[in-house]
């Protein structure tokens, strides 16, 4: 790196990441995404609002597998504020949701708030992901 002209290394340059991946190859009736690291408040507005908003030009409601695997670390702040606009702003379209996941923390929260949730909520183990799909898309 060439230093700039106050002496100091310049900074790399900052690519975001996106930490809301999309899963390909689910029924037409379901959107999939895979957490990974930690999700932030952008991955929600780029990548999971308009996969919704696709969902809902061709389905009534919205069928969605969520894996929240061993390479997610959690939400920021402002991920967090996303998640509750995201289903807040569509709480009537939510039909099933599957979210898959060995973290703990994201079990009790089911059992805790699911009953908060509209349409039909089910958390399976990683290892049960196949089984997480298929339940979706029934």
């Amino acid at each position: 790196m060439q230093a700039d002209w106050h002496g100091a290394e310049p900074l790399p340059s900052c690519v975001e990441h996106e930490m809301i991946r999309p899963i390909d190859g689910l029924p037409d009736n379901v959107i999939g995404f895979e957490a990974v690291g930690e999700v932030r408040a952008g991955d929600y507005i780029t990548i999971l609002d308009p996969a919704v908003d696709a969902a809902l030009e061709n389905h009534d409601k919205i069928r969605l597998l969520y894996v929240l695997g061993d390479d997610f670390d959690g939400y920021s702040g402002g991920a967090m504020w996303e998640d509750t606009k995201v289903g807040v702003s569509h709480l009537s379209k939510w039909e099933k949701i599957a979210i898959v996941t060995d973290h703990k923390a994201y079990q009790d929260g089911k059992k805790a708030f699911g009953w908060m949730i509209p349409g039909e909520v089910k958390v399976f183990a990683v290892a049960d992901l196949t089984s997480a799909e298929a339940w979706a898309a029934q």
